[in-house]
This record gives C-alpha cells, structure tokens and sequence, in this order.
C-alpha cells in the first residue's frame, strides 16, 4: 500500500518507527507536514494539495496530530476521508479525545469507569463540585493540556479554589476530579490497536511527583493486564472513536478508571518497557484494512430518503421484552437491528433467535418514521404561541 504519515516532526521516534516499520513490510511511505496541505474544494470532487501542488493518491495515512493544531489536523483528515483514503482515526475520534471534557461526557454515557469529574465556571458553583467530587486533595486538570502539563493537584479545599479562580481569570477551562489515593504516582498505558492491546506498561511518576508520566522522569515496566483492563481500554477507544489509541487508566480500589484516550500516542516509552514492535502491529492493522476498510455507517446509511440509524431501548414494560427477534415485528416494520447493546456487552449482527431483555439498545437502520413511533412520547409542552408583552424586555430582564 501507499501510506502517507502526518507528522510535523519527521525525527521523532514515533513517526521514524512507524515509517521503518511500514518500509519494511514492503509499502511505500511518505512522512507529510500537516501543516503544507491545502484543502482544494474548487472541482467537482473533494481533493487535497501539498506544497501547492495536487496530492497523489495514497491508500492510508497515520495521523499524529499535535494539539496545537488540532482544528486544521482534523479538517485535513476529514478531506482524507471524504476522498475515501483509509485512516484508523477519523477526524471525529481525533476530536473528542483531544477534549478531555467531551471525551469525558461521552465515556460516562457508555458505563466506562472513571474518577468523578465535575465542570463548573461560576465561582460560587466551584467549592460544592470539590464535595461532589469527595473533597480535597482534589485534581484540577486543564481541558487540552498534554503529557502531564495542566494537571495540578490541590491538597486542601481553599487551595484548589484559589488555582481555578485563577485559571478562570485567565480564560482556562478545567476540570475537576477526585484524587485517586490508592493509585497515586501510578497508571497504565494501554496502547490499543484494532480490537485489542498490543502492549500495555505500568508507569511510575519520579520521587513525590503524582504524574506519572514519562515526559515527568516518570519510569515504565511491562505488565499483563487483566481482561477487565484490556476490555475497559478497547471498549474506550472504540466508543471514542479510535482505531489507535493509547488508553491511561488508573489502578482503582473497585477496577479500572480510564483517565484519558490519547489519538497520537507516543511509542517509545511503550516500545522500550515491552520490546513489543507496536509501530508494526499500527501498519499490519492499516493494512488490512485498507483491503477491507471499515466506513461510516451512519453517514453513508442516512443519505436515504425516509431512512436513517437509530437506537431503540427495550423498556421493561415494552411488548418487547422476552421475544426473540424474529418475533419481534421489527422486519415487517422494515426495521433492521445491527447490533444489541446489553449492559457491557455488544451483540454483533444478532441472531432471528436472540431473546430480548429489558434495557437491552437496539442500533436499527430502518424507516425513521416507522422508528420514531416506537419511542415512547414525552410529555410536551403546549405549542401555542404567546403574544409578545405589552411592556418591552429590559435588558435587566433578559439577563439569565
């Protein structure tokens, strides 16, 4: 295959290892700078030019997108998609994991564990979100901070709230989150690939540091992870939308507590501690898939008229619960399930024969309309439009 690697940084070690890897599998690989595409929306077909002239075409990119420019790395890697060349991280994925908020709200729908977070920005709302979050110590973490810068860890109540009133003041955003004493000083860095982790380090932060990451002196050594880890680090990255991702948890009292998911993991350190070839595990993955890629379904579903994906929820009083599939009514609907989302577990494809339980998700392509009835009604609020008030709206009134 023809792969093409986005890097502003050709030495690094992560870009050269995956460029070595990938020569020496036989592929022809070009490390690009980001930074040098234009995206050409002038023919007829979406297209792309670097250094001012037209691309050639390439079958793959591994997008290593800094943070500092996220927001044209990902508008390059959405005209890649859009010209149908294969990327493990979609720009979509790139996106939410690079903010830890939305990463967070995401997880938290998918009974991912994680430590409690809060997000406020009035002042008086800061001192009850410490209480939710169990109190000081208490760590605040900037939303698009990397490699351990931004993460500050508040040992008392009065502190913390003088750290985020400052940070507030200077325009930052940041989250709250309960400290994790158990796990202090240490994680584990999952690096996923695909459906499953390729190689996973427990990394140790450096004397009284409490971050333990590498770029803080933190050390590593290779561990086996226990499958609830490695099913918590695939099942993260691929609710967040990631084919390659490195996947930091924390060692909680009660089980794995991810903290975030990288789009562009680093690959020394894990490299170095497992003597694992990660890099060829990312351009074996690549491969494959370019031979038989994966797309989006719901974008490519939804261009029907009439038609469209769409999740249902067996509720517990539903003529549903205890039918199978075939039993269902669904096909006469013209209704097709796809998977069956069942607590933790995912149900691919499913069976005529699968019984359906209560609170069971059902992800269906079908008839919208026919798939809107089916979802139990909301009490609405009385459509009738209002007559405006005799007395104009003062801006005193119009504060909230």
């Amino acid at each position: 295959m023809k792969l093409a690697i986005l890097s502003r940084a050709p030495r690094a070690y992560s870009t050269q290892r995956l460029r070595s890897a990938a020569i020496e599998r036989g592929h022809e690989v070009k490390v690009l700078n980001t930074l040098r595409f234009a995206i050409d929306l002038t023919g007829e077909e979406p297209d792309l030019q670097f250094r001012g002239r037209p691309l050639s075409d390439y079958d793959a990119i591994v997008p290593r997108i800094g943070s500092s420019i996220t927001y044209f790395g990902t508008a390059v890697v959405r005209q890649f998609e859009q010209m149908d060349v294969y990327t493990p991280n979609t720009a979509n994925g790139i996106s939410n994991a690079r903010d830890k908020l939305r990463a967070t709200q995401i997880l938290s729908r998918h009974n991912i564990g994680m430590p409690a977070t809060t997000f406020v920005r009035n002042r008086a709302d800061v001192r009850p979100a410490i209480e939710r979050v169990g109190g000081a110590p208490v760590v605040i973490k900037l939303l698009e901070g990397t490699q351990g810068i931004g993460v500050i860890l508040a040992p008392e109540i009065k502190v913390a709230e003088a750290i985020i009133e400052t940070l507030h003041s200077t325009k930052q955003n940041v989250l709250i989150q309960s400290f994790i004493k158990e796990s202090r000083g240490r994680d584990i860095r999952a690096l996923v690939v695909g459906d499953r982790v390729v190689a996973a380090m427990r990394r140790r932060a450096h004397g009284d540091e409490f971050r333990s990451n590498v770029h803080r002196g933190g050390s590593v050594e290779p561990v086996e992870l226990p499958k609830e880890y490695e099913e918590t680090a695939v099942r993260s990255a691929q609710i967040m939308g990631l084919r390659v991702a490195g996947v930091d948890m924390l060692e909680g009292a009660d089980g794995p507590l991810v903290m975030e998911v990288n789009s562009s993991p680093g690959l020394e350190g894990i490299e170095t501690a497992t003597k694992l070839d990660v890099a060829g595990a990312i351009i074996d993955y690549i491969a494959n898939q370019v031979a038989f890629p994966e797309i989006d379904v719901r974008q490519r579903l939804t261009v029907s008229t009439g038609y469209g994906v769409a999740e249902l929820v067996v509720h517990g009083s539903a003529d549903l619960v205890g039918k199978t599939l075939r039993e269902s009514g669904l096909e006469e609907r013209d209704i097709t399930v796809l998977t069956v989302h069942r607590g933790t577990a995912v149900i691919p494809n499913p069976r005529h024969g699968l019984v359906l339980e209560s609170q069971d998700r059902l992800l269906c392509f079908g008839k919208l309309e026919e798939m809107r009835s089916m979802i139990p009604e909301r009490r609405r609020r009385r459509a009738k439009v209002r007559r405006l008030p005799k007395q104009p709206i003062t801006p005193e009134a119009d504060a909230s």
